[in-house]
């Protein structure tokens, strides 16, 4: 994709959706910190389903910490990995109390050194928590990004590596949530609805569809 296309991409999107938001609920960076991790091979709705009672008795790692694992995995057992994902969840409130002051790293190194953070959460957390300008490649973002033509690669890294290279500046504060949202709701995975997309014409995807799916 030319350089004017991806430009003139991201200014529909955001003209579409100027201020862009996660599907996650949470209230301050650490319970985001906490939604993020539950929400790997999981849906957002589902996760905040299960958080939703979760943050009315944690708001803090030692909030975690106090509840404990037994009594956190009552309130996420319907999530996909609960029991792993309570352990790290409770390692990591640990780690984030005895290291970080109880409080959530603003840089990538930190954070992965968390239990159960990878590089995708933590951009998430870092793009989210702080503004910083990250991009994290999910199934969607891979998906657009090889789709469209912008970003193509064979791994979430390469993708994240070259839509950091081809994205405008004054577009990468909110790039990953516009993608991330267009993966979700336009290029879907099974059938892409190309008819209803903003950008369909500067994409290079070579099997659009011409109707919606029924």
């Amino acid at each position: 994709m030319k350089k004017a296309d991806i430009a003139e991409f991201f200014r529909r999107l955001q003209d579409r959706d100027p201020e862009p938001k996660g599907e996650l609920d949470y209230t301050n960076p650490y319970t985001l910190l906490v939604a993020v991790a539950l929400s790997a091979q999981a849906t957002d709705v589902g996760v905040n389903k299960a958080t939703g009672a979760l943050f009315e008795v944690v708001s803090t790692p030692g909030d975690m910490l106090a509840l404990g694992e037994a009594r956190l995995k009552d309130y996420i057992r319907t999530i996909g990995l609960f029991n792993t994902k309570a352990k790290n969840i409770i390692r990591a409130a640990q780690m984030l109390v005895d290291d970080f002051d109880a409080t959530v790293p603003e840089n990538r190194a930190d954070l992965e050194k968390l239990p159960g953070v990878g590089r995708k959460t933590a951009n998430v957390v870092l793009n989210i928590a702080f503004g910083q300008p990250t991009i994290a490649v999910d199934t969607h973002l891979f998906r657009v990004g090889n789709r469209t033509g912008m970003a193509p690669g064979k791994t979430p890294l390469a993708v994240e590596k070259k839509l950091e290279k081809v994205i405008p500046a004054e577009y990468t504060r909110h790039a990953h949530h516009w993608l991330i949202l267009h993966g979700r709701y336009i290029c879907k995975a099974r059938r892409p609805s190309c008819p209803t997309c903003p950008v369909v014409d500067l994409c290079q995807y070579p099997d659009k569809t011409v109707v919606d799916p029924v």
